[in-house]
């Protein structure tokens, strides 16, 4: 079998190609608002495709969904071929539409186990001390063999926690009650933004990313993150946590001819903002050793300063658009992103980004050693797909031939922590007596009745929490190996 052909993705005084081996070093898209970078991340997933690598990708403006329809003739896009003298040849792709909030595609789902206490600890904007307590409510559902799937679990475990917190100190140290009731209000706040949708079954199984179509070519899978977009912290740990569980779930691979997949993080800042320094260090981890798995990561931001240096020295293949260089931090970006260039004698980096047109960028590509060519100054080839978006109905067919239709459009709701502890506390309450016998028996409480009462009240409360009707058996794979928090396990 032949190696995949290069990509080109520029044109200036020379092509400019990405070569599908080297695709999985990972790589980023830089620039101002309105100099190109989503062109470029079109024309790099519509090339990715055509080599028969899927593609994950987020929407967080509403633009791309014009992959699945063929273009070309957009004006624009024919006067910018003509000039680069390259074929415009337009051609539409396989495309399957996610949507956390289940509207704009097939719903995206996780379970709070496989979310993992770290990761909602920050979308919940727990600190440390209600992180840990949040951490002990994971512990005790693990130990007592309790699924935590979706929103009404983790009320009913918190709950369960907040009512045996004299009991779990000994084991744990202070579960303080005011603490799990931070923590229920902070789940309300995720409710009322209907992002405990996010949290059920079924839940996305990561061979559905890896598709390819009857064609050979890569499964384009687009997260409409638009509504998601409104909650920033959310938008960045649903994708942090998609790019986690590859890195858990798939087997090593070393250096493929091509990626198995390249998943494209658009706003990319976001992964770092307000991000403790520990899970800055695993971010940086995982990017690093997941190309081992033949994952491409591209990031794609505004300023390349707002990727630390840990994880920029990793991004191989660099596509820079224009930056403006209006105030100090913006002059001190355009020096940074000059400086992590090979140099070329013939291109004057520090006074060329801020000179940059629309499509125009800096392009510093893997050579086949792996090494960073010298940067060229080129224009992004055109892409192939519509520019304009798909009207709902369009939309509507996209969907109604997808290759997932069915398979996650409808929540189950199985048996898991609300079911177990509602059950057991009415058990128990079953086989108590009666307060008005006691009463009439003249004998005392005991603590036995106590603790029946407790539990009573702790099923009444769980009760009054169930809400969303989802589920999933528990799967604690989201940077499991990576956070400490075990493998995947069923």
């Amino acid at each position: 079998m032949s190696a995949p052909s290069p990509l080109l993705v520029a044109k200036g005084s020379q092509e400019l190609f990405l070569l599908p081996g080297l695709a999985n070093r990972h790589g980023l898209v830089a620039g101002a608002t309105g100099t190109g970078k989503t062109v470029t991340l079109r024309v790099l997933a519509e090339g990715f495709s055509r080599l028969g690598v899927p593609v994950f990708l987020a929407d967080v403006k509403g633009d791309l969904s014009g992959l699945a329809r063929p273009g070309g003739d957009d004006p624009k896009v024919q006067a910018r071929a003509k000039e680069l003298g390259v074929s415009l040849q337009g051609e539409g792709y396989p495309v399957v539409f996610l949507d956390v909030f289940g509207e704009a595609g097939h719903p995206l789902r996780a379970t709070v186990s496989e979310m993992g206490p770290v990761l909602l600890a920050r979308v919940l904007g727990l600190n440390e001390t209600q992180a840990g307590v949040l951490q002990v409510a994971f512990r005790v559902a693990d130990e007592g063999g309790l699924l935590l799937l979706d929103v009404k679990d983790l009320r009913a475990i918190l709950e369960h926690v907040s009512e045996n917190a004299a009991q779990l100190r000994q084991k744990y140290g202070n579960v303080a009650p005011t603490t799990v009731g931070t923590i229920q209000r902070a789940l309300l706040a995720l409710e009322a933004e209907g992002a405990d949708r996010l949290l059920g079954e079924p839940a996305l199984a990561l061979e559905d990313l890896l598709r390819t179509d009857l064609q050979g070519r890569g499964q384009i899978t687009i997260l409409d993150a638009q509504r998601l977009f409104r909650s920033p912290k959310l938008y960045a740990t649903v994708l942090l946590w998609l790019l986690s569980e590859l890195f858990e779930s798939l087997p090593e691979v070393g250096d493929p001819e091509k990626p198995r997949l390249v998943f494209f993080f658009d706003e990319a800042h976001l992964l770092f903002a307000d991000a403790p320094d520990e899970l800055r260090q695993k971010i940086e981890q995982v990017v690093r050793l997941i190309r081992s798995k033949g994952v491409g990561v591209y990031l794609v931001t505004q300023n390349p300063l707002d990727v630390p240096d840990a994880v920029l020295g990793q991004l191989g293949n660099r596509v820079q658009h224009a930056l403006r260089a209006f105030t100090p931090r913006d002059q001190k970006a355009v020096k940074a992103a000059a400086e992590t260039f090979r140099a070329n004698p013939d291109v004057d980096v520090g006074a060329a980004i801020s000179q940059l047109g629309v499509g125009e960028a800096l392009v510093s590509l893997l050579d086949a050693k792996g090494t960073p060519a010298p940067v060229e100054r080129a224009f992004v080839v055109p892409p192939r797909s519509r520019l304009a978006p798909l009207s709902a109905e369009e939309r509507a067919q996209v969907l109604q031939s997808s290759p997932l239709r069915g398979r996650y459009d409808t929540p189950i709701d199985r048996e898991s922590a609300y079911e177990k502890l509602t059950a057991r506390a009415a058990a128990r309450q079953a086989e108590a007596p009666a307060p008005a016998e006691r009463g009439r028996r003249g004998a005392p409480a005991t603590a036995g009745d106590q603790a029946v009462d407790m539990i009573g009240k702790m099923a009444q409360s769980a009760m009054r929490a169930a809400g969303t009707q989802l589920g999933r058996e528990i799967m604690r794979g989201v940077l499991g190996s990576i956070f400490g928090a075990g493998g995947r396990k069923r």
